[in-house]
C-alpha cells in the first residue's frame, strides 16, 4: 500500500481542501486498510485503498459539517448545457496553474473527485468506478460535466463559484 500513499494524500487533500485534514484522513484510512488487508484480492490495491480514503474523507466531511452530500444523485448545477465560449485548450493555456487549482476547488465534490482521480492520479474509468462505488456511465458523466464546469469557470472573467 505504501506506493499509493501519495495518491491517497492527493485525493484526501483535493476532497477536503485542507493539508492538515488530509494528513489525518490518510492516517485513519491507512489504519483501516491495514486492519482489513485480508479483504484485498489480487492486484487491486490502488483502487481498494483509494476507495477507503474516499469513504474516510466523505465521512469526515459529513461529521465536521463541511459538506452536505446528496449521495445517490448528481449535484444540481445551473445551466450545465450552456456551451463553453472557447475551446478547452485555449482556456487552459491562458490560465496559470494556481488559477486551475482554484477553479478545480470550486467544483462540487463529486466532479472534483472524478477529475482528480482521472487527470491528476491517472486512474482508469474502471478504477474510478471502483473507488467511488458508482457505475462506469456515471464516471463518464461526472468527468464530462466536471470538465464542462471547469471550462466555464476558467473562461469566465469573474471566476464565479459553481453551486
Amino acid at each position: 500500500m505504501w506506493p499509493h500513499f501519495r495518491a491517497a494524500y492527493n485525493l484526501a487533500r483535493w476532497l477536503t481542501r485542507s493539508h492538515d485534514d488530509a494528513e489525518d484522513i490518510v492516517q485513519e484510512a491507512f489504519l483501516r486498510a491495514f486492519s482489513a488487508c485480508e479483504n484485498l484480492r489480487g492486484d487491486a490495491a490502488r483502487p481498494w485503498l483509494l476507495a477507503i480514503v474516499r469513504n474516510t474523507s466523505l465521512n469526515w466531511m459529513k461529521r465536521s459539517g463541511k459538506i452536505a452530500l446528496a449521495m445517490g444523485g448528481e449535484p444540481e448545477l445551473n445551466d450545465l448545457r450552456e456551451p463553453s465560449p472557447d475551446p478547452e485548450q485555449s482556456a487552459l493555456i491562458s490560465v496559470d496553474r494556481d488559477g486551475v487549482r482554484r477553479a478545480l476547488e470550486q467544483l462540487p465534490v463529486e466532479f472534483r473527485e472524478a477529475l482528480v482521480l482521472r487527470e491528476i492520479e491517472g486512474c482508469s474509468y474502471k478504477e474510478i468506478a471502483e473507488v467511488a462505488g458508482i457505475p462506469l456511465g456515471t464516471v463518464m458523466s461526472r468527468l464530462s460535466r466536471g470538465r464542462d464546469c471547469l471550462r466555464r469557470i476558467l473562461a469566465s472573467p469573474a471566476k464565479e463559484t459553481v453551486t
